[in-house]
């Protein structure tokens, strides 16, 4: 879960830092997560806003836990709005 929540910070900052947004920009974020353990889902959250992406966790942001996401092993899916410059 640790090495997916890094490489879902890794990605929501350099996919939309090529079209100039910053996590700063964010309007919204959804975050899904494959689990159903409270502790889970606040660990996930806690990490987040740890992390240098946390700006993007201070507008409207859902935390949802789920049963499944689109690929095989994948257990962080992170959905991000931004409003560019």
């Amino acid at each position: 879960m640790d090495a997916q929540v890094n490489q879902v910070v890794a990605n929501s900052l350099t996919a939309p830092a090529a079209v100039g947004a910053r996590p700063d920009r964010v309007v919204r974020s959804v975050i899904y997560v494959v689990s159903e353990d409270t502790a889970v889902l606040a660990g996930v959250w806690r990490r987040l806003r740890e992390s240098p992406l946390a700006p993007a966790s201070t507008t409207a942001s859902t935390l949802l836990g789920v049963a499944g996401l689109g690929f095989t092993g994948q257990l962080v899916e992170l959905d991000l709005t931004a409003a560019l410059p």
